[in-house]
């Protein structure tokens, strides 16, 4: 877009915001703007009206090019808000709308100036298209951005929630394990299992795979960094939870994990507690082993 038409749409801008923002505002409410309920009806006119000042002023000084410092306001708006609408759980359609549904009142705008031609109307419509695209293209951008930014935070968090580090017995803690095992996650499950072992002063921990789907090389790979990342704090650890599907799968792989393993978290606590020096008698006299009375004798 050629300065000169940038002043031409800049002042058609100026000229007819009585009608742009009212028609805009018209067609960002049918494509349900409003329905979710997560912006209000005022903040999304302030917003569209902030909006057309930003590009009346960035086509007045730099025409269409978009990459001109005259636009960084307008950009650092969409870029806001953008960000703020992803955070929100807007959808990429109803977050680009926004720029994208401003043509057709632009365009009725240019249809109503007696004083173009049908030429100037043409050529302005298309520079018009171009520059709304490149700044609807970057509300996308921005858009995708955070989203991915929010996901990969919430799965951090998932995965910090997802690896809790229980105390069984003085010196001994669980790490009880539910799902795949990934690098990322393998790291929180470590980070949480070290620091226990030092809040705890813990001897032993129990990884126990009960909820791990499946166990393959490198799983297994996985299972043996926290092992070994243990046993540099000076711990023993146990895995507990082998059932046969994976005992079988982990034998057809050749993997070998080089630690003590059982079926069940009871099993591997058992082993934990002789290796500690404890045992867990059964009370005699206790309520298990008093005769149940009789329906004759009553309480």
């Amino acid at each position: 877009m050629a300065g000169s038409e940038g002043g031409s749409i800049a002042a058609l801008v100026a000229g007819n915001e009585g009608t742009i923002l009212p028609e805009w505002m018209s067609l960002q409410k049918k494509s349900g703007a409003l329905q979710t309920g997560r912006i209000s009806e005022a903040e999304l006119t302030a917003q569209s009206k902030n909006f057309l000042h930003l590009l009346r002023d960035g086509l007045a000084k730099a025409g269409g090019d978009v990459s001109n410092a005259a636009y960084d306001p307008a950009k650092e708006m969409l870029g806001a808000m953008s960000r703020s609408r992803a955070q929100q759980g807007f959808t990429p359609s109803e977050t680009s709308t926004f720029v994208f549904s401003l043509k057709q009142p632009l365009f009725n705008a240019l249809n109503r100036d007696q004083t173009l031609s049908p030429a100037q109307v043409a050529e302005i419509t298309w520079s018009t298209t171009l520059l709304l695209d490149k700044l609807g293209l970057y509300t996308l951008e921005v858009f995708m951005k955070t989203r991915e930014e929010v996901i990969l935070r919430q799965q951090r968090e998932i995965s910090e929630l997802s690896t809790p580090v229980v105390k069984l017995w003085d010196q001994i803690v669980a790490l009880p394990l539910i799902g795949t095992l990934d690098s990322q996650r393998t790291q929180v499950v470590m980070e949480n299992l070290l620091q226990t072992l030092v809040d705890q002063e813990a001897e032993i921990a129990i990884i126990d795979i009960t909820g791990v789907p499946t166990v393959d090389t490198l799983t297994a790979q996985h299972l043996l960094k926290t092992v070994s990342a243990a046993r540099l704090m000076g711990a023993d650890c146990l895995i507990s939870g082998i059932r046969p599907q994976i005992a079988q799968t982990m034998v057809h792989l050749g993997v070998e994990l080089n630690v003590v393993s059982k079926a069940t978290l009871a099993d591997a606590f058992a082993v934990a507690l002789r290796r500690t020096g404890r045992t867990v008698p059964k009370i005699k006299g206790g309520d298990a082993d008093r005769p149940k009375k009789s329906a004759e004798q009553g309480e």
